[in-house]
């Protein structure tokens, strides 16, 4: 398969550094084994996230040079929440220095403890801070999501069973919302259906439960419809976006991703009281509610890049090229993958790659240290290390996934580059019995996959 033309053309470089072998070992080994604390300028290719690592156009390179760096009414903020309203639909928005922001106000704002909150699978930033207002997440994805072996069409799927059993167990009134993630991340980027998310939809506003979509690559799962679903094939993605959004209550923006930004995010609703409330905890932790965060080159940058994530279907058709470009590079060499191909990236099926390393030995964790130490790409685990601890009980979250993610960021690596991944892959999967698995030597509390630290499981004369 190859990768559809770039849409684009290449105006400025970086260079990119390959250091040796030696120096990648030891590189991993003072990172404690956590791509997460490595140097950038020890990593090669990096695929650890699609996050702020995107390339910018020159029309939001342009707009930086215009931003208005205003303390109060930035004209720039007002040209972002134009573009939120026509290209999401929502009536109301503030700006967020990022979407962890938005999470964070969102909980605030709607979550009493004690109250459920229903979800798509869990997302590590999204649970901590429902966590941390009190509230209890419950899972209510379908059951196809946790079999990577899977070809469904739309894993990220909400089970309607699971989530009406919540309702009549906890009852409506405790129920703060349900967030959609869409695609989902932790589940292989796997996207939601129109039809799911409008039965989702139906079911919880008579009851009313909020139904929030966590939007960070909704133009990504925008494509998918119209690829997938019966009906959309003919509708641009822009209008899918817009029918998805409608769907919908509220919804939290990383638009680090489809936005193309190095920074910034959004909280959205239409509820003009949740606004309300919106903005004074926006003041509070954000800054000003006409720029949270953001400086105003910022906001003036991500305005164009909320526009250009829909101008041309060819952006996201070439980005999800790619990445089912990789996966099946991948397959083709029988290497453990989460099928089918999905949205922002690759991910790996870790139990089936290191089948002789138990979920207690990190295998995700050791095999994203390792795919670096091989190759120099940087990966991401999305295993039991992310999944992270029970914040009353201390108890691990145990996760029905053991992943290592290869994010690919927008308009930044070449068909070159992939190939480059792909077989340095392959040349660690025929290694991957030497592989050993990893035990924590350094644990913080909260999200630990951004700073834990790892050492080897068992000490080098204990290796038989």
């Amino acid at each position: 398969m190859k990768i559809l033309p770039e849409p684009y053309k290449i105006k400025v470089v970086e260079p990119l550094r390959l250091i040796s072998k030696e120096a990648r070992e030891k590189a991993i080994e003072e990172a404690g084994y956590n791509t997460f604390l490595l140097n950038s300028q020890d990593v090669y290719i990096d695929l650890l996230t699609d996050s702020g690592t995107n390339a910018m156009s020159d029309s939001q390179w342009a707009g930086i040079m215009i931003g208005d760096e205003a303390y109060a009414g930035s004209r720039s903020c007002a040209r972002l929440l134009d573009a939120i309203a026509e290209v999401y639909g929502y009536k109301y928005a503030i700006p967020t220095h990022q979407g962890r922001g938005a999470e964070h106000i969102l909980s605030k704002c709607l979550i009493k403890p004690g109250d459920f909150i229903a979800g798509n699978m869990y997302f590590t930033t999204t649970r901590l801070h429902q966590e941390m207002a009190g509230g209890i997440f419950i899972d209510v994805i379908i059951d196809e999501a946790y079999d990577p072996a899977s070809e469904h069409p739309f894993k990220g799927n909400a089970d309607l069973d699971k989530l009406e059993r919540l309702v009549k167990e906890a009852g409506p009134g405790r129920i703060s919302y349900i967030t959609i993630g869409a695609p989902v991340n932790m589940a292989g980027g796997h996207p939601v259906s129109m039809e799911n998310l409008r039965a989702v939809s139906e079911f919880c506003r008579p009851r009313n439960i909020r139904v929030v979509l966590d939007a960070a690559r909704a133009v990504e799962n925008s494509y998918f419809i119209q690829q997938r679903e019966k009906g959309y094939a003919l509708k641009p993605v822009r209008d899918i976006l817009r029918e998805m959004c409608a769907l919908t209550d509220a919804c939290t923006m990383s638009a680090k991703k489809d936005a193309f930004a190095n920074i910034g995010g959004f909280l959205a609703m239409n509820d003009e009281a949740f606004y309300e409330e919106a903005k004074n905890f926006c003041v509070i932790y954000e800054g000003l509610h006409t720029y949270g965060g953001l400086a105003g080159r910022d906001l003036e940058a991500l305005a164009l890049g909320i526009r250009e994530s829909v101008e041309r279907d060819e952006w996201v058709a070439h980005r999800v090229s790619q990445v089912a470009y990789l996966w099946n590079r991948l397959n083709d060499y029988g290497i453990a993958l989460v099928h089918p191909a999905g949205g922002h990236g690759v991910f790996l099926n870790a139990r089936a790659f290191l089948p002789h390393l138990p979920q207690e030995q990190l295998p995700a964790q050791a095999l994203a240290a390792r795919i670096y130490a091989d190759s120099g790409v940087r990966a991401m685990e999305r295993g039991i290390v992310s999944a992270g601890r029970d914040l009353k009980t201390g108890h691990e979250h145990k996760s029905g996934l053991e992943l290592v993610r290869l994010t690919l960021p927008r308009r930044v690596y070449t068909q070159t580059h992939l190939d480059y991944v792909a077989e340095s892959l392959a040349a660690t999967y025929r290694r991957r019995q030497e592989i050993g698995g990893l035990r924590f030597a350094h644990e913080p509390k909260y999200l630990r996959f951004f700073q834990a630290r790892f050492e080897p499981a068992k000490a080098p004369a204990e290796v038989k």
